[in-house]
């Protein structure tokens, strides 16, 4: 019974759920215009996903779906060395291979074990984050997105991008914080343009900050 157990326990936690896998162009913050295989994985811890739950969420304004494994190369991948395999077909070879681990909230799953694997094929593991989860060892970049008043515990890293306006998110919150680059990156939705605007303006008073403008949207790719 205990071996049952335990057999259960190893294959939940080296079980990765993955909703969409593919290559791309990195279209945000410091990296933007780079390369990169976009590994999207199931699940968040700020909301379900659902939009009858949106409205109850603590992150309400996220535009992406993250749920099941049913978008491209999505999947249910059985070990880190599979899941690693997948990333690498999907790159076409040369220059600096680069891997963005995104979600959802990729910190409930990624773990050392996938990290070193990606690394024996070549990549740069970077991570998308809204900072809640601790980070496992190795990451070559660690970008932080804070999402209202959820507590962060990633106080440090390459780049902090916070979606803005959020009111209970104000910048001044996490400018004493331990980043290399910080973004101001406008919400999407009906107000987008009151929201740039509003970007520019605080990035001009407060030169800390830079503007992070979702390029990808903007040309047209995934």
């Amino acid at each position: 019974m205990l071996g049952d157990r335990w057999q259960t326990a190893y294959v939940r936690v080296m079980t990765y759920s993955v909703k969409e896998l593919y290559y791309t162009l990195q279209g945000e913050g410091a990296q933007s215009g780079r390369a990169a295989v976009f590994l999207r994985f199931s699940g968040c811890n700020l909301w379900s996903g659902r939009e009858a739950d949106r409205a109850k969420a603590i992150c309400r304004f996220c535009d992406t779906d993250f749920v099941g494994t049913d978008g491209v190369g999505g999947g249910r991948f059985a070990s880190p060395a599979l899941l690693a395999e997948a990333v690498a077909a999907a790159w076409p070879g040369g220059g600096r291979p680069y891997v963005v681990c995104t979600g959802g909230e990729p910190l409930l799953q990624l773990d050392e074990d996938l990290v070193r694997a990606l690394h024996t094929k070549g990549f740069e593991v970077g991570v998308e984050t809204n900072g809640t989860q601790a980070a496992p060892a190795g990451l070559d970049w660690i970008c932080v997105s804070p999402k209202s008043d959820a507590a962060l515990m990633l106080r440090e890293g390459d780049e902090l991008k916070l979606v803005f306006p959020q009111a209970d998110a104000p910048p001044e919150r996490f400018c004493t914080l331990g980043f290399r680059h910080f973004f101001l990156q406008p919400m999407d939705g009906p107000q987008q343009q009151a929201n740039v605007a509003a970007a520019v303006a605080y990035c001009q008073a407060h030169p800390l900050w830079r503007l992070s403008l979702q390029t990808h949207k903007l040309i047209g790719i995934a």
